[in-house]
């Protein structure tokens, strides 16, 4: 059989790892990235001499990128130093502050000093979900072509655990009794851009998977993982073009055949993956197609998360006093959500998430220097907020949060580079669809088969990776999409591929 050809779209880390793995199994893979740099949201920002990443700063459910690797026939170690994080992060809270461990002993420790008598809940949250993530963690792992995906038995013996009906907080709520000691362990809703009062309570699996597998830093930072992707790609005979853009997906009878590059060049494939952001690959790659429920219409009609307000400072001072992650929460948790989902407005009590790399990783910044990521959740762009109007007062109220609520104090008197990015920049520069960073909400209506196939459903010969498909935002779920996507190819041909190594082989509690 003749070596087929696949064409990816969009050099981000679901891209990149499908080039690895189709790249390995002997397929003919092109990748297309319309940046100058690799990386999607997970690449690197460069101010002068300061390094931050553009996206994730911290990776989860290491074990998933083990098994991608180990697909690839490759080491983790021989590509990417990984350092265990401990403490986590800090939790700033209006009248308290918590340290979080990543040792569960230190951890219910910990609780006791601020929350004296609610150390127990620990130990019945991270027995109680154990077993809720060794359920639901294999449904992550398949596909959802078809409403018979939902009588697999892998699923039917899940869905006594899916919390129906029940929103994280509301699950988190029956281990802890103190407000704050909840919002500790449901803010990580935040990191599908959804409130905990919205999120469904199946996430509980998100911060049981820190607690009992902890999260780790990348040296050099996480753009270091789709560079290293991109290396075993192209020690298997894969391309990278970058500063490549694709104008269009070409069709034949209702089937991909190639893509057409913004230069006019066509590339004939057998198949094509899109990396792009869903909603952004819908109303640019298929133009004059009838896309149906994908339609721009249509997509304006879903539900989707939040936006972020980026800041990447350059410091030329440290800060020995603060910790590598820190989350600042408002007064009102809840109310500042709110805001942020439903009103879509912006508040004056702000939540504030900020990393302080050069704790650990000194290759970020110069020497007594540092690289300040700071994110604050805010509304994505179907608020009509005007950011060119809004960002400089946002910007100041930030600072000013920071310098009263947390070390960082005189920020302004030390700032040598600054980048800002808006929910407005995020759409314009970076393709995201209204500037929702953590792409389609993930409500109950738009997970699983709901949620836009891996096998993309309008288009034959055409496989989506990324946040925007099945299982969802976030690394690790991005790797398990380009899994996914890689073994419906593979499968496609007869080629012989791995398949995921089971949960109970992984090496891990």
């Amino acid at each position: 059989m003749a070596r087929k050809s696949v064409v990816v779209i969009g050099a981000g880390p679901g891209g990149l790892a499908s080039a690895m793995l189709l790249a390995k199994r002997g397929f003919k893979v092109q990748v297309f990235e319309k940046a100058p740099r690799i990386g999607g949201r997970t690449a690197e920002v460069a101010l002068g001499p300061y390094r931050f990443d553009l996206g994730p700063t911290f990776l989860m459910m290491k074990y998933l990128l083990d098994d991608l690797f180990l697909g690839a026939e490759r080491k983790t170690s021989d590509y990417l130093d990984l350092r265990a994080l401990d403490p986590m992060y800090r939790l700033n809270f209006f009248d308290k502050t918590m340290l979080v461990r990543s040792n569960p002993s230190d951890m219910r420790d910990e609780i006791e000093r601020v929350f004296p008598g609610e150390g127990a809940g620990l130990d019945k949250f991270l027995a109680t979900e154990k077993v809720r993530f060794k359920k639901l963690y294999p449904c992550l792992q398949k596909e959802y072509a078809s409403p018979l995906a939902f009588l697999h038995k892998t699923l039917i013996t899940a869905l006594p655990h899916i919390a129906i009906g029940k929103s994280l907080y509301d699950v988190l709520s029956t281990y802890f009794r103190s407000e704050e000691l909840r919002l500790a362990f449901t803010f990580q809703s935040k990191y599908l851009g959804m409130s905990p009062w919205d999120c469904p309570g199946l996430f509980a699996m998100i911060p049981y998977t820190e607690h009992a597998h902890g999260i780790y830093h990348v040296m050099g930072g996480l753009s270091q993982i789709p560079q290293a992707f991109a290396k075993v790609a192209r020690e298997e005979g894969a391309e990278i073009h970058t500063s490549c853009g694709v104008k269009q997906v070409l069709l034949e009878g209702g089937k991909a055949c190639g893509v057409e590059l913004e230069s006019g060049q066509k590339i004939r494939s057998d198949d094509v993956v899109i990396n792009a952001d869903f909603g952004h690959a819908m109303t640019t790659l298929f133009p004059g197609s009838n896309l149906g429920k994908y339609s721009p219409a249509a997509l304006e009609k879903r539900k989707y998360s939040c936006s972020t307000f980026m800041m990447y400072l350059g410091l030329d001072c440290t800060f020995p006093n603060a910790e590598h992650h820190m989350i600042v929460f408002a007064q009102d948790y809840k109310k500042c959500l709110e805001h942020i989902t439903k009103t879509k407005t912006l508040s004056d009590d702000l939540s504030v998430y900020i990393r302080n790399a050069v704790t650990l990783d000194p290759s970020c910044a110069p020497d007594g220097h540092s690289a300040l990521y700071i994110l604050a959740p805010v509304p994505n762009n179907t608020s009509g907020i005007d950011w060119e109007q809004q960002k400089v007062a946002f910007r100041d109220s930030l600072l000013q949060l920071l310098e009263e609520r947390t070390p960082y104090k005189n920020l302004r008197a030390h700032i040598r580079e600054e980048l800002i990015l808006t929910p407005a920049d995020w759409e314009k520069q970076v393709g995201v669809f209204l500037g929702a960073t953590f792409n389609m909400g993930h409500s109950w209506d738009q997970m699983l088969y709901f949620r836009p196939h891996n096998k993309f459903e309008l288009f034959d010969n055409t496989y989506l990776v990324g946040g925007g498909t099945h299982p969802g935002s976030g690394l690790p779920t991005i790797f398990e999409s380009a899994r996914i996507s890689s073994n419906l190819i593979s499968r496609k041909y007869g080629v012989p591929h791995p398949a995921p190594t089971p949960f109970a082989e992984l090496g891990i509690e």
